[in-house]
């Protein structure tokens, strides 16, 4: 086997050997979670007791440079209504982060921790390589995502060329 085919072959586990460890990068940098959320939908329903409020139709949150569209979400403020604890999406989740996207059923989103767990029948994309699980957290600070639940990988051998 010529040694740049050796070479191409490595390349080509080194992703399934992290994703083995169920750890891949999400996002082409750190997300700033202390940036403004913005949301824009068809609809909107406040509760004013309960400190929360639901987004319906065509949902699109935006902050930084992660963007999550959905259907239907709930936001959830603090107790004194201040700001924005977290976000429970649902019925079909896109998630965006730079280059990479992640489709779910679910996903919630708690705004302090920059943490976003997606259930559901998750897909990864990131570039032409593909990943599946039943769930993804992902670490918008940091810039990665741990998969779990029979996850399975689909690796493109020309992922790399332009």
């Amino acid at each position: 086997m010529p040694f740049r085919l050796i070479i191409l072959v490595l390349s080509l586990l080194m992703p399934a050997a992290v994703s083995a460890q169920n750890t891949v990068a999400f996002g082409t940098m750190a997300q700033d979670t202390s940036l403004p959320v913005e949301v824009t939908a068809e609809n909107l329903s406040v509760d004013q007791e309960k400190g929360t409020a639901i987004f319906t139709g065509d949902v699109v949150i935006v902050q930084g440079e992660m963007r999550l569209a959905a259907p239907w979400v709930l936001v959830v403020y603090s107790e004194d209504q201040s700001k924005v604890m977290r976000l429970e999406a649902k019925n079909g989740v896109t998630l965006v982060s730079g280059p990479d996207a992640a489709e779910a059923e679910r996903a919630d989103y708690s705004i302090e921790s920059g943490v976003v767990v997606m259930r559901g029948n998750v897909l990864l994309t990131q570039g032409k390589n593909a990943l599946t699980a039943n769930e993804m957290t992902v670490n918008l600070t940091d810039g990665t995502a741990q998969m779990g639940g029979r996850v399975k990988t689909i690796l493109q051998p020309d992922a790399g060329k332009n």
